[in-house]
């Protein structure tokens, strides 16, 4: 569900983004130091009269920790936390995979499965070996993704959170993408993400859909 919850962000008034005018000054901090996903959200805001700014751009950001239960809890928790250091508009998720046979796992531990330093092939095939065995009609999965805009002083004035359906495919496959999609199929495809090109993933995705209620809130 999408909520808007101000009308006015900051000194950013959507006034401002129809006259063209100081919106080509207003600064946007994309909250992620995955560059995967940064790069996926670069392009899908690019078109936007915003400055995007990364988390490297402020060297002296202390970094947000994840305490949150839930997909919606780290990632307004990284919104706001970012956004009162930095002060700039901020945008932050918080995304995972979910596996129904595991009981809903890696979920918000998707980036720390396995173990914090592990790499995402190793946690692909400790996936795949706790899935050995297990039907393919029961080896259901989504993606989840929540999406919170703060304010320069770390108001939460908008949050959406949306979902992609699909299943683990049995071994990895393809090239594309990053994390765990080479193994993840989307419902009605026969490829995996990581099969996928950039522009039908980003139409279809979980951080894709988040993000494009994210830009209907920005400019409409």
């Amino acid at each position: 569900m999408d909520r808007p919850l101000v009308i006015r962000v900051g000194r950013f008034t959507f006034d401002d983004v129809r006259a063209g005018e100081n919106a080509l000054s207003q600064q946007l901090l994309i909250a992620t130091g995955n560059a995967g996903k940064l790069r996926e959200l670069r392009t899908l805001l690019r078109d936007l009269p915003l400055e995007l700014l990364s988390l490297t751009d402020f060297p002296n950001i202390r970094s947000v920790e994840e305490t949150g239960s839930t997909f919606a809890g780290n990632a307004s928790l990284k919104a706001s936390g970012y956004a009162r250091q930095a002060r700039v508009l901020t945008l932050a998720d918080d995304s995972g995979l979910v596996v129904d046979a595991l009981g809903g796992r890696p979920g918000v531990h998707s980036a720390r499965y396995l173990r914090p330093d592990a790499t995402y092939p190793e946690r692909i095939a400790s996936l795949l070996a706790e899935l050995a065995g297990v039907a393919d009609r029961h080896r259901t999965a989504r993606f989840i993704c929540a999406m919170r805009l703060a304010s320069s002083d770390g108001e939460i004035v908008f949050a959406t959170e949306k979902n992609c359906e699909g299943f683990i495919a049995s071994a990895p496959r393809g090239g594309q993408g990053f994390g765990y999609d080479p193994v993840f199929v989307p419902d009605g495809f026969d490829e995996t993400f990581a099969e996928l090109s950039a522009e039908v993933k980003n139409r279809i995705s979980h951080r894709g859909l988040a993000l494009a209620a994210v830009r209907e809130f920005l400019v409409s």
